[in-house]
């Protein structure tokens, strides 16, 4: 089958939504400066595409290219908030999700971690971002309320190094927090690390969580499989610690080659890495060694 074969309509129409979200273009405005109705582009978003020439006025609107918008070959995607707003559409009817983020998946983290991710953006993000901010955390929100609902396979490896380093970083937009609140956030990631604790000691149905000693690669991914479709997605953004929603192409392809290279790198680390009881001693261990009682929740 070829990238012509694989074009669906209805991918077109949520890529374009999400490039728009990502160039921060309410529906109207995209339409009143290619020409058509609100109406049309609605239309155009569900993949009810009847001209080329409307898709090519929207692609050089939006400053991306029509075989991004096409998904024929790699889909490159240029900042944080349409990133993960075609993640959240990669994920809607997903049945398995593999995951490699740092420091943890996103899916699993709690509602602690999103009120403080909230205060996390607001210390780190310029004034002028902050709508992007906010328009990223309405989206992992989303993400998080569909993976609870829906129940994927989830499949997830987490690195030692990186809860060594959210242990003892905690998580901070910035440096020079006072130190109490330092403390608080040392305190909240170790909340986490105890609720991936729980998970590996008293298994989620659904939720495998593997934690490896292997180095890690340098950007995260995840791949997303549904039906008989296999969909990369790889991330050069970071929630947490230090985030970084500023800089960065983020990548989407279902390229055979660039899945399989990547889910035999998923498989490599999945297969040497702890898990169940070993795991969460391991995590034990890890929170000890980062001072215990006092990075408590």
């Amino acid at each position: 089958m070829t990238d012509i074969d694989r074009i669906s309509f209805t991918d077109i129409g949520a890529r374009l939504r999400a490039h728009r979200i990502g160039r921060r273009l309410g529906p109207e405005e995209l339409a009143l400066r290619i020409g058509i109705s609100r109406a049309a582009l609605y239309r155009a978003e569900k993949g009810e595409i009847t001209k080329i020439e409307t898709l090519a006025s929207i692609s050089r609107e939006l400053k991306v290219s029509l075989p991004t918008l096409l998904g024929v070959g790699i889909e490159y995607i240029p900042n944080a908030l349409a990133y993960f707003e075609r993640m959240r559409q990669v994920e809607d009817d997903a049945d398995q999700i593999i995951g490699l983020f740092s420091p943890i998946s996103y899916l699993v983290t709690t509602q602690r971690y999103d009120a403080i991710l909230r205060d996390v953006f607001a210390e780190s993000v310029p004034a002028e971002r902050q709508v992007e901010a906010q328009g990223i955390l309405d989206i992992l929100l989303q993400r998080k309320q569909k993976f609870a609902l829906r129940r994927p396979l989830l499949v997830s490896v987490i690195s030692t190094t990186e809860i060594e380093s959210f242990l003892r970083d905690g998580l901070e937009g910035r440096h020079g927090l006072p130190d109490e609140l330092r403390a608080q956030r040392r305190g909240a990631a170790a909340g986490e690390v105890r609720h991936i604790i729980g998970l590996l000691r008293e298994p989620d149905i659904g939720i495998q969580l593997g934690v490896s000693p292997e180095p890690f690669p340098s950007t995260s991914f995840q791949i997303t499989r549904s039906g008989g479709q296999s969909v990369l997605t790889v991330s050069p953004f970071r929630l947490g610690h230090n985030p970084n929603i500023a800089v960065g192409v983020g990548f989407v392809t279902s390229a055979p080659e660039a899945v399989e290279l990547h889910d035999g790198i998923a498989r490599m680390l999945w297969e040497r890495s702890l898990r169940g009881a070993a795991a969460a001693d391991h995590l034990e261990d890890l929170i000890t060694q980062a001072g215990g009682a006092d990075a408590s929740d």
